[in-house]
């Protein structure tokens, strides 16, 4: 009981494993700026009208310094491993194959069958 309580104090994030993220640089990039706009409807009453006051100004305050598409754009220019606003699909493919288990490949290989 007491570690129970210990852990759910706890803020540091919960890490599930040891892996390679699974998310890719785009995909990472159109998260943060989906969340802008989320962020952004939230503020406005005509779209969210029975939002409390309180959820109003917290999206007020995250959004006070979130980055902006401009910031996105130089993160991606800085760090393309990181943030990229487009992959081509080719780039993509070869991303996602590296991000796979060796084993998994192994097992879609013998389900492959020559011509």
């Amino acid at each position: 009981m007491q570690k129970k309580r210990l852990l759910s104090r706890s803020r540091a994030p919960l890490q599930l494993s040891n892996t390679t993220p699974m998310t890719l640089p785009d995909e990472r990039y159109r998260s943060i700026m989906q969340a802008k706009r989320l962020l952004e409807e939230l503020m406005d009453p005509k779209l969210t009208p029975r939002l409390a006051a309180g959820i109003r100004d917290r999206a007020r305050g995250a959004l006070r310094h979130y980055p902006s598409e401009w910031d996105m754009q130089r993160a991606a220019q800085a760090a393309p491993d990181i943030f990229q606003e487009r992959m081509e699909d080719l780039h993509r493919f070869v991303l996602q194959g590296e991000q796979q288990d060796p084993s998994d490949i192994v097992e879609l290989m013998r389900g492959y069958k020559e011509s």
